[in-house]
């Protein structure tokens, strides 16, 4: 196992989002404070992009072990770029899905990202949780407001609904074709003049959804780091062609 400079835990960002409600822990993870070797030094928590399994096991106890949770409790998506949203009450791998909501203390659901956004979510006083993967598909198929709606099904209300946007692909970055862009609204798509292609704000369109399902404007914070500018403290699917790790953005109730 490769050696790592850091050892028991690793450094997540904290949102701010939930800052306030001692009954929310959430983080986002970056590639530092891992074991993992090339290309996926060093923190990547993805069991399915090549990376030793031991690596993998031991970031993902870092990465819990940073926000005080037991590995054994870690619910994770099969994220298939879809819109489904499971609710679930025990940690387990559930597959077929990109979301996940949950009522119950101690579960930690993660989402793998590595230029999509991880979308974290939690209504405190009514003590429900959600987290999505919202890349390019799963933006268009809505799911961030498919999980708000998921959450209010289990009895949260969306206007006391707190929510964090991870890093992810900025628009500058986020070049697509004609064919993309033209299933997005016009307000979160840039034609720049001169350019071959448009240029779609994922930010954007996941804050757009969220308020439209609810969720008040000034409870929404969007991060404004991009995977693919900061390939030293994020790892790029787009910026590797493929070859890197994952991060987790992951939230969990607390009693």
């Amino acid at each position: 196992m490769p050696s790592s400079p850091t050892t028991g835990r690793s450094p997540l960002l904290r949102p701010r989002a939930f800052a306030d409600f001692p009954s929310v822990t959430a983080g986002m993870s970056t590639r530092h404070g891992g074991v993992s070797g090339p290309p996926y030094d060093t923190l990547n928590l993805g069991r399915h992009v090549g990376d030793e399994a031991s690596c993998v096991e031991e970031n993902r106890r870092r990465f819990c072990a940073a926000l005080d949770t037991d590995p054994a409790w870690l619910a994770t998506a099969g994220q298939v770029h879809g819109s489904t949203v499971r609710v679930i009450d025990a940690p387990r791998h559930e597959p077929f899905c990109d979301g996940l909501v949950t009522t119950t203390p101690g579960l930690l659901l993660a989402i793998a990202v590595a230029d999509c956004a991880a979308v974290l979510l939690a209504d405190p006083t009514r003590g429900v949780a959600g987290a999505c993967h919202a890349g390019w598909r799963g933006a268009v198929r809505r799911i961030p407001a498919d999980t708000v709606g998921t959450m209010a099904d289990q009895g949260a209300v969306p206007a006391q609904i707190r929510a964090y946007v991870s890093p992810c692909l900025s628009q500058d970055a986020f070049e697509v074709g004609p064919e993309v862009a033209e299933q997005f609204d016009d307000a979160v798509v840039a034609r720049p003049d001169g350019a071959d292609r448009p240029y779609v704000d994922l930010r954007a369109s996941v804050r757009r959804q969220l308020e439209g399902a609810g969720v008040p404007s000034d409870t929404i914070e969007v991060s404004d780091r991009c995977t693919m500018q900061e390939t030293d403290h994020f790892f790029s699917h787009r910026a590797t062609e493929g070859s890197t790790g994952r991060m987790f953005g992951a939230i969990v109730l607390r009693h």
